[in-house]
């Protein structure tokens, strides 16, 4: 959930009123916000930099506050402004527009960008007069939606331009690092793009971004017709279109990978910062051209309708409200609406994309309605709740486990494709392991198959303890299964290592005999009736014959063994293991 900082008194006056922390808390729980902190800039730099760096810092009280993370029309102050006046009836939601001009600027996009950030748009802002306060919630809006719904900028990337200093029409192009070569944001000499590659890679901010890009043949640019470059997206703007608060006219553009994110920041920041254009809430359009030939207007603004039944926003809430109250309660949230017999004829404007469903909208009646306002009412049935069987077979079996001397161990689900694969032994072709599509580290490429190599990175990470060290886990592995309907299934394993100056086998086959006792499964040699038995198995986790299939129910529900002399030096061990893995699936 984003975070907002926004100075009280400034707030308090375009809000048109003062309130105490307490009434101004209030205000937010009404608006579904919560406001999380009040603090001063100088306190904030204390506790995120030491006492010694706040010197000179503002003592202005601000308000801190948690918005919904789809809620990016809230995620600076003109829009918080904007909900809270129309949600207290101060004013109507104004209504969004766009206008074409007689000479419409156009950004062209070249057939190269398909190898990098395909998507672009762009919007110009005419007659702005930004004051200080305005230009510095400019600048963070972006900053929250680069965080937010760009993903770090993966998706999306915002470059704001001064018009007046550039001549359309623009090009986005994608060029060889050492073809770019302009004069960064804030610097007065030009680099080309590896060299503001490697300038950036100390970058306490934008060396965050460089990866993004870094690899590829070529690198992301925007220029005008006389080849002035505006951005290389998504790391930094050029110096040349720099924005300030003396700005009048502001070109705007996100690039990305997905077209439709692409949209809705634009959206967004155009929405909220329209306001101080000479004619408030208009915005003027721009044509791109991709490629293949297609024009698209940007930005659309677009207003959409959605019709609702009244009857199942009073059901889904608990309230018994006509459709005229119930219309009422959406015009406080930013929503137009039309009364048509019993249904709703709500407009979403183009400041909510977090509308996507009618219950979205249900969710505004109660929000506007007032949770606390909803009446309580008992239950129409009876009904007795009762613990997952698997759940609660879970939780017995770690307290006998823990009695048995073993210490419980949470370990992460997501793991390295060496966790399971490589240092185990096993290729990781002939696993049946679900791999993340994107993965962020190397540590967490994969679902884990097993709970075995997690646990022994715990034994690693506390290798100093006294010895003998006992742990064991009881939590879901994951597995490929094309029979479901997400091609993936969870399965609950129950794993225990013993780790000592001794393998410990014996220490590790009691605790399996103990487990099979406490959930009623004897020892039965094969074909002698239901029951547990142990069949030789040779597996390269395990040292050569000393590994061993238990099978129950005529299936193989785990192993059990002294581990093999390299795995054990792969997790950085100097000692032997004894390892145990059942699925207690079985036994419900």
């Amino acid at each position: 959930m984003p975070t907002v900082g926004v100075k009280r008194d400034i707030l308090f006056e375009a809000l048109g009123r003062s309130y105490t922390d307490e009434e101004f808390n209030d205000l937010c729980f009404e608006f579904g916000l919560e406001l999380d902190e009040v603090t001063t800039e100088k306190q904030m730099i204390s506790k995120e930099q030491g006492e010694g760096k706040s010197e000179g810092a503002s003592e202005e009280v601000i308000y801190r506050i948690d918005i919904p993370a789809n809620r990016y029309d809230l995620l600076c102050l003109e829009g918080l402004v904007l909900g809270l006046n129309v949600f207290h009836g101060k004013m109507k939601m104004p209504r969004f527009k766009t206008i074409k001009p007689k000479k419409v600027e156009r950004m062209v996009i070249k057939q190269n960008t398909a190898q990098i950030r395909p998507f672009a748009a762009a919007a110009i802002l005419r007659g702005v007069t930004l004051n200080k306060n305005s230009y510095n919630s400019f600048i963070d809006l972006q900053d929250k939606l680069h965080q937010n719904i760009c993903r770090k900028r993966t998706l999306v990337a915002i470059g704001t331009h001064d018009l007046d200093t550039i001549e359309g029409p623009f090009v986005y192009d994608a060029l060889p690092p050492k073809e770019i070569k302009f004069v960064p944001l804030n610097q007065d000499k030009e680099y080309d793009a590896a060299q503001l590659m490697e300038l950036y890679s100390t970058h306490a901010q934008l060396k965050t971004y460089l990866p993004i890009i870094r690899d590829s043949p070529v690198y992301p640019v925007i220029f005008d017709k006389n080849g002035v470059v505006l951005s290389m997206p998504p790391i930094i703007n050029g110096n040349h279109s720099k924005i300030s608060t003396d700005t009048k006219n502001i070109f705007i553009e996100v690039t990305a990978t997905d077209l439709t994110k692409a949209k809705i920041v634009l959206d967004t920041l155009v929405c909220m910062f329209s306001k101080y254009c000479s004619k408030p809430y208009e915005v003027e359009l721009c044509e791109v051209e991709y490629p293949d030939g297609k024009v698209m207007n940007s930005p659309a603004l677009p207003y959409r309708n959605e019709i609702i039944d009244f009857s199942k926003a009073n059901t889904y809430i608990g309230l018994q409200e006509s459709p005229e109250n119930i219309a009422k309660l959406l015009s406080k949230m930013c929503l137009g609406t039309k009364v048509e017999g019993e249904k709703i004829k709500v407009e979403i404007p183009p400041t909510r994309h977090d509308i996507i469903h009618p219950c979205d909208i249900f969710e505004d009646v109660g929000i506007a309605y007032g949770y606390n306002n909803i009446p309580k009412t008992l239950p129409t049935a009876a009904t007795i709740s009762q613990q997952f069987p698997l759940n609660k077979l879970s939780d017995q079996l770690r307290g006998e486990v823990a009695q048995a001397g073993f210490t419980e161990a949470l370990t992460f689900s997501l793991c390295s494709i060496d966790d399971i694969s490589t240092k185990l032994g096993w290729s990781i072709e002939k696993l049946s392991a679900v791999h993340i599509s994107n993965p962020k580290t190397l540590e967490f490429q994969v679902a884990r198959t097993t709970l075995l190599s997690g646990l022994l990175k715990t034994i690693a990470a506390n290798r100093n303890m006294p010895l003998p060290i006992k742990v064991f886990e009881v939590s879901d592995v994951v597995l490929k299964d094309l029979m479901t309907e997400v091609g993936a299934r969870n399965e609950r394993h129950l794993c225990a290592v013993y780790y000592n100056k001794n393998s410990g086998f014996e220490v590790v086959h009691g605790l399996l005999d103990r487990v099979m006792q406490l959930l009623g499964v004897p020892f039965r040699s094969e074909g002698e009736g239901i029951g547990y038995h142990l069949e030789h198995d040779e597996d390269p986790t395990y040292f050569p014959k000393r590994c061993a299939k238990i099978i129950y129910g005529g299936n193989v529900i785990g192993k059990i063994g002294v581990l093999h002399p390299d795995v054990i030096t792969k997790f950085e061990l100097t000692m032997p293991c004894s390892a145990v893995e059942i699925n207690i699936e079985p036994f419900l």
